[in-house]
């Protein structure tokens, strides 16, 4: 999440805030609902990635999880979201007795006592990472603010989403090999094949695939550096099929395409992952959402900048 934490507001928060956020979700894929692909169908909000409404930031990593979650189990028709004291800077305010949602900030701090030793010691302070709980608001939940807040955000019609999609991955400049009939990336050429749209029953579906893959490819040692040596059912494997499939699904969201799971069957392995380390859903929804965002930044820089960074 970008900007909108208040510090004086913040609690710190403790392993229970991965215990309770990993058995949330844990529970709902055993129910066979994946979190990142919610049924949108049964949703009042559109579709789209859930943003803060006095800033316009999207939210990233974890709170996007969340945040969707919420949208859908609350039947919310927006998907943005305020602090108390945001509703009340815009002149309204949260009804009462209304619940809010809890959200994670991560940052980084150095205390004192470590910079006072990497100074005396002529070395560079390390710094501590920490996670705090704030609470946010749906703007449903609030009255007096002004209306366009409350309005939910213009759907892209159907007809434009697959030339939204093309171009972006076009923007990328990645280099794609369409034919044969599996999808998949290759680090060591740092191509992606897809089969041919051809092959899919809709077409909708080449370009979450092509997303899926563009998620294995901004991890490129070249773009964001993620670690892509996993072999086929290791934890590795598993670890990096989840950041793909959340980053193709964070990606197809902000285009207005519904986001599906290609693989369903890696559900097991991300179970297992989860019920291993309480953590590992908070790294996976991080570095889906900075591949997301990298692949999104094409959209503003243009084809000839897409290109000359893939390159």
């Amino acid at each position: 999440m970008r900007g909108e934490h208040n510090r004086q507001t913040g609690k710190q928060a403790g392993p229970q805030l991965y215990a309770d956020v990993t058995a949330k979700i844990v529970a709902e894929l055993e129910a066979g609902r994946v979190p990142w692909v919610q049924p949108w169908d049964e949703a009042k909000a559109g579709l789209g990635l859930p943003r803060n409404a006095a800033t316009g930031n999207a939210y990233s990593g974890i709170n996007i999880l969340i945040l969707w979650s919420a949208v859908i189990e609350r039947g919310f028709a927006a998907q943005n979201w305020l602090t108390f004291r945001q509703a009340l800077s815009l002149g309204g305010h949260v009804r009462k007795g209304e619940k809010g949602v809890a959200l994670v900030y991560a940052d980084r701090f150095t205390p004192k006592a470590e910079r006072e030793r990497a100074a005396a010691e002529g070395e560079e302070a390390r710094s501590v990472p920490f996670l705090k709980r704030f609470t946010v608001f749906n703007v449903a939940q609030c009255d007096g603010l002004p209306g366009e807040l409350l309005a939910p955000p213009a759907i892209l019609p159907e007809c434009e989403t697959v030339p939204a999609a093309e171009a972006l991955i076009a923007a990328t400049g990645a280099a794609f090999h369409v034919g044969g009939a599996m999808a998949l990336y290759v680090p060591s050429l740092d191509r992606i094949e897809v089969p041919p749209q051809t092959a899919f029953h809709e077409p909708v579906n080449y370009y979450r695939t092509c997303f899926h893959e563009l998620g294995h490819w901004a991890g490129h040692p070249s773009r964001l550096a993620r670690d892509l040596s996993g072999r086929f059912g290791s934890r590795a494997y598993a670890a990096e099929e989840l950041v793909a499939e959340m980053a193709s699904a964070f990606v197809c969201a902000a285009l207005g395409i519904v986001p599906t799971v290609r693989h369903a069957d890696y559900i097991a392995s991300w179970l297992d992952l989860l019920r291993d380390d309480e953590r590992a859903i908070f790294r996976a929804a991080s570095l889906a959402s900075k591949a997301a965002d990298f692949l999104l930044a094409f959209r503003a820089e243009g084809t000839e900048t897409g290109a000359g960074r893939a390159a």
